[in-house]
């Protein structure tokens, strides 16, 4: 039974490569595909940070932190599941730098970061970039799959890992920003 799912999980993720066809439909994969990369968000929320500071916002500030610190505890706990579970990449020519840094592919970090992001945005709001993060994150799991690196097994799972902790992060994030909020300040002070 458990290898009829994994044929299937392979059969029908490899319907969906679009990494070998030139054309519009790749280039619009490998855009999402690496629109998901975590020095992306990192570097993306360090300028959303200070330009919130900047401009005062601290609701600006807040997300940006919420969302960065989130993303790294998750990239920690996806890795620990990749080297844990061991599930090889599926084979391909594109991804070569996802396939020789991280030959794992079980659970999708790409796709439990995007799923992280979109359901912390709906957390924090506010709602119009929440229902655009939730769009961004199917769309970013879809091209991991188009693109090759992944299985439908690994995005589906990677989105479960990444509501999953975006709810604990509903769940516990406040206090602990605010405790170190007051650590920060009184540093800084």
């Amino acid at each position: 039974m458990f290898r009829k799912i994994l044929e299937l999980d392979h059969d029908s993720s490899f319907a969906l490569h679009v990494a070998e066809k030139p054309g519009r439909l790749r280039t619009f994969a490998m855009f999402f595909a690496h629109s998901g990369d975590s020095w992306f968000w990192g570097m993306g929320l360090m300028i959303l940070w200070l330009a919130a500071w900047f401009l005062g916002s601290s609701f600006w500030m807040r997300w940006s932190v919420y969302e960065l610190a989130w993303i790294c505890f998750t990239a920690a706990f996806v890795m620990a599941l990749k080297f844990t579970i061991r599930r090889r990449r599926p084979m391909g020519e594109w991804g070569e730098i996802y396939r020789t840094t991280d030959p794992h592919s079980f659970p999708s970090g790409h796709a439990a970061r995007a799923f992280l992001i979109a359901a912390l945005a709906i957390f924090l709001g506010p709602p119009w970039l929440a229902l655009l993060l939730c769009i961004w994150a199917v769309l970013v799991s879809l091209a991991r799959v188009a693109m090759g690196v992944h299985y439908i097994s690994d995005v589906v799972a990677g989105a479960i890992v990444g509501v999953g902790l975006a709810w604990l992060a509903a769940q516990i994030s406040e206090p602990i920003f605010a405790m170190v909020w007051r650590t920060i300040g009184f540093m800084l002070w």
